[in-house]
């Protein structure tokens, strides 16, 4: 899953920016947003190049921690 949602609300941009700045389509853009598809690693990086982040923290860990 990734913070891409997270992170356009925290500083205030809107999907169809990201899109514009992408080169995506907003539907494609959408999709990456919603986490109904993820974007390739190439996208990923593009997009924290555009959001000014490091590409980790558009990252959410499926890892589950475990004591066991």
């Amino acid at each position: 899953m990734n913070r891409i949602k997270a992170v356009l609300e925290e500083k205030g941009i809107t999907q169809t920016w990201l899109s514009e700045k992408l080169g995506k389509s907003y539907t494609i853009t959408n999709s990456y947003v919603q986490n109904r598809s993820q974007p390739i690693l190439e996208d990923l990086n593009t997009i924290a190049d555009i959001l000014d982040l490091d590409v980790k923290e558009l990252i959410v860990s499926n890892k589950v921690n475990s004591n066991d």
